[in-house]
This record gives structure tokens, sequence and C-alpha cells, in this order.
């Protein structure tokens, strides 16, 4: 039993390892997503665009839904981590607007 004991903790340890990889693929992802869109919401205060798309924001969101399905992931789940990502995004972009110099 002991051995059976042992082999199950090896496993575990091996899938552990795999999800703190992918842990760590995702945070480096995250912070890339956010580079581009931190120049998107300089854009958008240079050019006096609204912070928010919500258009775009409904077509990212089905098109996220879509690519969930498609990968046997909870088109929910997706939805509502898509819905946080745009709503830091937009308040960054927030942030950045009332951080520009009026140009007036």
């Amino acid at each position: 039993m002991a051995e059976n004991k042992d082999d199950v903790t090896v496993e575990l340890n091996r899938l552990r390892a795999s999800i703190d990889n992918m842990d760590a693929a995702l945070v480096h992802l995250l912070a890339e997503r956010f580079k581009t869109t931190q120049r998107v919401g300089i854009l958008k205060a240079e050019h006096d665009l609204p912070p928010a798309d919500p258009v775009r924001e409904a077509e990212q969101i089905q098109r996220l839904r879509s690519l969930a399905a498609e990968s046997h992931l909870d088109p929910e789940f997706a939805e509502k981590f898509l819905t946080f990502i745009v709503s830091e995004v937009v308040r960054h972009h927030e942030a950045i607007r009332r951080e520009r110099p009026d140009p007036s």
C-alpha cells in the first residue's frame, strides 16, 4: 500500500508542477496583454477616444465564448474572466485619461 501512496504523491507533484508552469505562463501573458492595452489607453487619450468600447467588448466576449466552447471550457467562466480583465483595462484607460494634460 505504501508504494501506491508514493506513486500517487509522485503523480500529484508532477501535476502540480505542470499547473505551476501554466500559472506562470498565464501571468506572463496577462502582463504582455496589459502592456499592449496600456498603449491602447494612451492612444485613446491622445485622440480623445472613450476609455471603453462596448461594441468591441461584446464582440470579444462572443469570440471568447466560442473559443471556450471549442476548447471544452465553460463559456460562462470565459466570459467572467474576460469581463474582469476588460473592467481592469477600462479602469487603466480612465486613469491614463485623467493623468494626461488637457490639450485646451
